[in-house]
Parts: C-alpha cells; structure tokens; sequence
C-alpha cells in the first residue's frame, strides 16, 4: 500500500504561481513513475507530468514551459511547481504513484485525494 498526500492548492490570480507538493508513505525508490494528473469540472482526468525512478520527466502540451516536476527523493516528496498559471488550468490536481506488486506480479496505480487550484481571471 501507498499513501500519498497532496498539498499547496489554492487560489492565485492568472501569471501567479503554486508550488503542489504530494508526500509519499514509502520510499520513492521502490515507485516506478509518480506524476500529477488533473480534472476540471465537466471533463476527464488528464496527465499533467509524470517523473520516473530515474528522474525523467514528461509533460502535457499545455504545460510545458511552465510547469516543473521534481522529487526529493530524501522527503519521499514530488513537487509541481506551476508558474504563468491560466484560468484553464483550474482544476483538482491528483497525485499518482505506479509501483510494482511483487506479490501480484503486477503494476498497481496508486492516488491521492487532490488538491483544489483555481486561477482567477
């Protein structure tokens, strides 16, 4: 089992920033990929950014040049951090985590609760 823990949401005006951070229960080195997803309301979730095991990283189209991921792979934490944030990046943003089951002999997808940011125009 992993739990993972969202935090940093919350309201900034559009060309703010957020920094979202998500705390894992277990080290990170035993997750294959951890990534931020997002809905806004009304749509399907999408991928965000993900990072792997070994540090590298992918973005959505819509974000890239202005979001970040990383990890602290002391603190068991990925970070997001989000700058010239738009109206359209309103959203619940979800933490994932991808880990192998050794018992299951499988990948399970782990999730947190989300963390509300919202750009105001």
């Amino acid at each position: 089992q992993v739990q993972l823990v969202e935090s940093g949401g919350g309201l900034v005006q559009a060309g703010g920033s957020l920094r979202l951070s998500c705390a894992a229960s277990v080290s990170l080195f035993t997750i294959n990929t951890m990534g931020w997803y997002r809905r806004a309301p009304g749509e399907q979730r999408e991928l965000v950014a993900t990072i792997t095991r070994s540090g590298g990283a992918n973005y959505a189209d819509s974000v890239k040049g202005r979001f970040t991921i990383s990890r602290d792979n002391t603190e068991n934490t990925i970070h997001l951090q989000m700058n010239s944030l738009k109206p359209e990046d309103t959203a619940v943003y979800l933490c994932n985590a991808d880990r192998f089951d050794y018992g299951l002999g499988r990948s399970l997808d782990y999730w947190g609760q989300g963390t509300q940011v919202t750009v105001s125009s």
